[in-house]
């Protein structure tokens, strides 16, 4: 242990840690610089129970939505976001995504995790939105499940990378609207059927990296109940802004 602590420190010096969004100097490694973390829109307070968008007023002990999930319910149960999908925090999840920037996961996973401490209750078991293998040769890696991975060690929770599967290649969301992305999603995803017997009677986590419409996320949820899962609850890097939800 001695010797490691040794290797890290002059790994260190000559090659100091640097922020994950800008690449400047840090104190620690996986952390922000202060001039980035300003422009981080962490979520607090007072949020919507179905998807953790930040509400205004003060919380009165009674379940709070927004406008957006109250026009749309939710098949989950719960649902929290770490971020609001802006400045910062839109080019890190970005470079997640699509800029082979898997370093980002564990410190990001952090940030999930202490967002939604309060519904990890009843064990639940944590699992990723997936991809469609098409897409994972092309990509090489599913930032949901370096993030769901990342969560369910941070608070030892179970963890199944493949409790659900794409069935077919959905095209990209991107440009859509509402309903065409639910149109798009339904059906698209299922439990696989050797996991049947670990999802039966369980509170599901389920991790993405963000949430626009919930169009995904809600299709992962429902092949979660058919499958026999008591209650799904959503967990997402960051939340596509809306207007101002007021309570």
């Amino acid at each position: 242990m001695m010797m490691h602590a040794q290797i890290q420190t002059a790994v260190s010096l000559v090659y100091p840690p640097q922020c994950l969004s800008c690449d400047g100097f840090v104190g620690d490694e996986y952390g922000i610089c202060g001039t980035c973390w300003r422009e981080m829109h962490f979520i607090g307070g007072t949020v919507c129970q179905g998807c953790g968008v930040p509400l205004e007023g003060e919380d009165d002990g009674y379940r709070l939505e927004c406008d957006d999930c109250l026009g749309t319910p939710r098949p989950w149960s719960q649902g929290r976001a770490a971020l609001m999908y802006e400045d910062r925090a839109k080019q890190l999840v970005m470079g997640l995504k699509h800029g082979d920037r898997t370093d980002v996961a564990r410190a990001a996973a952090g940030w999930m995790y202490r967002a939604a401490r309060s519904i990890l209750q009843d064990n639940p078991i944590v699992t990723p939105v997936p991809l469609h293998w098409t897409r994972m040769l092309r990509r090489k890696y599913n930032q949901s499940e370096l993030l769901a991975r990342a969560f369910a060690e941070h608070g030892r929770l179970d963890y199944w990378p493949d409790l659900l599967r794409r069935r077919w290649p959905t095209p990209s969301l991107d440009r859509k609207s509402r309903d065409q992305r639910y149109r798009t999603m339904k059906n698209a995803i299922a439990a696989h059927s050797r996991h049947g017997e670990l999802l039966a009677g369980r509170t599901v986590i389920l991790i993405d990296d963000v949430m626009t419409s919930g169009a995904t996320l809600a299709a992962c949820t429902e092949a979660c109940l058919r499958a026999g899962a008591a209650e799904v609850r959503v967990v997402v890097l960051a939340r596509v802004a809306q207007k101002m939800n007021k309570m």
